[in-house]
């Protein structure tokens, strides 16, 4: 990370200087700019990133008392490590959290059909397709995370906790706070007031429940539920042999299990299939308990033991798959003519099995998704109607996910067929088959203002356009020091243009890199000079960075040109992080895994949200120019806020 660039401060780098409004206090502002319902998992990632910008007053309403403690959801997949990577806290999940390095599958044993025995073990991530680890962390300890990077923020941002939303109204023609909300307070301080908040956009993040939903008249609508499953954190003795790897048990006719072990070598979670549900009931109606569950468990492992010691959290839910068809307030019919001002995300607009891992991943995708667009907006760097590509890119990702679902809840609850040791189970072909969904790393957006047509995909076709930006190992030219390269970038809301040079002499003046970086620092029609405020660092919009595929040792960082080396900040410093080079030590050649065309070399735009946007060559600087055109303001002109 950087610091000290305006002065030397002491301390803890990681948290930042205060600026702006106080965030606490007992009575919420009359107006803000984003008021969030609910800290939950989606109510957090927009919250920590809006936190970063003091001049956006952004607050966070909770019904509950205080945050959670325990349960809930626990596995975070590789593309969310990476997210967490952008906010800093990726290394403090990894240290804490239970890794999923195998996955093991059992069956009903050919020779004891009542018994159960393993059929198979797959390596859970496949070598290559992240960075990072798929992990497994109570839902609380990732809420802690972001609420410490919300408290070390500029703003100083903390939840406001004891508050009930009572209602939301949108008047489009109330001016710059359209959206009207009245929210009471449940602390016993302040017990049944009524405080009322006007807000320029109103996010819902409150859950399968969500009031926020139900006011914009929005509906869940899919599959009813037509069975129970239950879910239990425990600390337990038994004998089997696979109680620390995630594993799918299917037993002959007793149903399925799934093993996910839980941080700290001790704790597991169990998720145990019980009874089918009739038509429209519900299962609250079956007056399950926990003795019920571990019971049932127990009978599925045979002939292994299952001697349960300590429950430390249970539930039981009902499998159903549900999808609202817009994550905002404006109709499909009204897109061209009004602007949205209330939306939701995770369960408040679509729900699932929690047995496939993505709930909460798909969750905190939605509002980093959401989150740049709203600052984006807000500081006048774009228009308004950008906010529309929010519902239209997220509600795909989310029937996509529940098209999943429907067919992994089938799947993993079928009765297992007939056949030798060496069958491998539909679930587990399955499994094995969308390994990259469960990971998290296969959405794609599809071509839009936000995500350029595939003309040059060949010149990176390891990037792919509308996929996320998949890291690889670099040398910082500066230090010499190995890194990934997509670890620069940040959860900062700027856009970033990567340049892979051509396989050529980067010292001299006519190169395609130093052609690039000309047009870039003093061409009349630069994007970076055009929407970089006056008296702004040169990287505050738009970050800049490039890779060569020479050996570090064979390139002198001085030789390079000078937009690899901004002088920024009041003291003029410069920025020696900027230029990297391929890893020809480790024998990890970004060129080679990314698939770059190294006779040509090419520029790819990376969104503020890590995902590709468009692959261009180096020199086309028209078409470079004219994606930013479309979504962008000039620097110095403001969004009407409608």
């Amino acid at each position: 990370m950087q610091f000290h660039l305006n002065g030397f401060r002491a301390g803890n780098p990681e948290i930042l200087p205060a600026e702006g409004r106080e965030t606490t206090g007992d009575t919420l502002p009359k107006k803000v700019d984003v008021l969030i319902v609910g800290s939950g998992p989606a109510g957090l990632t927009l919250a920590a990133q809006l936190s970063s910008f003091p001049d956006i007053t952004t607050r966070l309403i909770e019904q509950k008392d205080g945050p959670m403690e325990k349960g809930q959801a626990d596995g975070v997949s590789c593309r969310s490590m990476e997210m967490f990577e952008a906010f800093g806290f990726a290394d403090r999940i990894k240290k804490e959290a239970y890794w999923v390095n195998e996955t093991t599958f059992w069956k009903p044993d050919p020779a004891r059909p009542e018994h159960i025995a393993r059929n198979g073990r797959v390596q859970d991530v496949e070598d290559g397709l992240s960075e990072m680890p798929h992990v497994i962390l109570n839902q609380a300890r990732v809420h802690d995370m972001y609420l410490d990077f919300m408290r070390n923020s500029p703003s100083r941002l903390v939840p406001n906790y004891s508050c009930r939303l009572v209602d939301v109204s949108v008047d489009e023609d109330a001016g710059e706070y359209p959206v009207s909300v009245r929210i009471e307070r449940t602390d016993p301080e302040h017990e049944g007031r009524i405080e009322h908040v006007r807000a320029r956009y109103l996010v819902g993040c409150d859950g399968a429940r969500s009031a926020v939903r139900k006011a914009i008249g929005r509906e869940l609508r899919g599959d009813s539920a037509n069975k129970a499953w239950g879910v239990m954190d425990i600390l337990a003795v038994t004998d089997f042999p696979d109680i620390r790897q995630k594993t799918l048990i299917q037993s002959k006719d007793k149903g399925s299990v799934l093993i996910i072990p839980r941080e700290g070598g001790y704790l597991v979670r169990i998720y145990v299939e019980m009874d089918k549900l009739a038509e429209n009931e519900r299962v609250r109606s079956k007056n399950i308990t926990v003795e019920n569950l571990i019971s049932a468990a127990q009978q599925v492992f045979e002939p292994y033991s299952l001697d349960v010691k300590d429950v430390v959290w249970w539930s039981v839910y009902e499998i159903g798959q549900r999808l609202t068809d817009k994550f905002d307030d404006v109709p499909e019919d009204m897109v061209g003519s009004r602007l949205p001002h209330v939306f939701i995300a995770g369960d408040a607009c679509h729900t699932h099995s929690p047995k496939a891992g993505q709930g909460m991943n798909v969750s905190m995708g939605d509002t980093f998704n959401l989150g740049w667009k709203l600052v984006s907006v807000l500081q006048g760097r774009c228009p308004p109607e950008l906010l529309h590509s929010y519902s239209t890119e997220r509600q795909a990702v989310a029937q996509a996910l529940i098209d999943f679902d429907e067919e992994w809840a089938r799947i993993i609850s079928a009765r297992p067929a007939d056949g030798g040791a060496e069958d491998a189970p539909k679930f587990q072909k399955y499994f094995i088959e969308h390994g990259r969904y469960t990971a998290g790393v296969s959405v794609r957006y599809e071509p839009s203002l936000l995500t350029g047509p595939d003309t040059w995909q060949g010149l990176a076709r390891g990037f792919e356009i509308g996929m996320r930006f998949h890291s690889a190992p670099v040398v910082r030219l500066a230090d010499a020091k190995p890194m990934e390269l997509g670890h620069t970038v940040k959860a900062d809301t700027r856009w970033r243009l990567f340049a892979f040079a051509p396989d050529e002499d980067q010292a001299k003046p006519e190169s395609r890199l130093a052609a690039l970086c000309e047009f870039l620092e003093r061409g009349e029609a630069s994007p970076i000079l055009k929407y970089t405020p006056d008296g702004a660092d040169i990287d505050t919009v738009i970050d800049f960075r490039a890779v060569v595929p020479q050996d570090f040792r064979d390139v002198e960082i001085t030789a390079l040109p000078s937009l690899l080396r901004p002088q920024k900040g009041r003291f003029g410093l410069i920025d020696y992080e900027k230029a990297f080079c391929a890893d020809r030590k480790a024998g990890a050649d970004i060129y080679d895994m990314r698939g770059i065309d190294r006779a040509n070399g090419c520029l790819v735009i990376v969104r503020p949200d890590q995902y590709v946007a468009h692959v261009l060559p180096l020199e086309a600087f028209d078409e470079l120019c004219s994606f930013f055109e479309r979504i962008m303001l000039p620097a110095g002109r403001k969004a009407a806020i409608a």
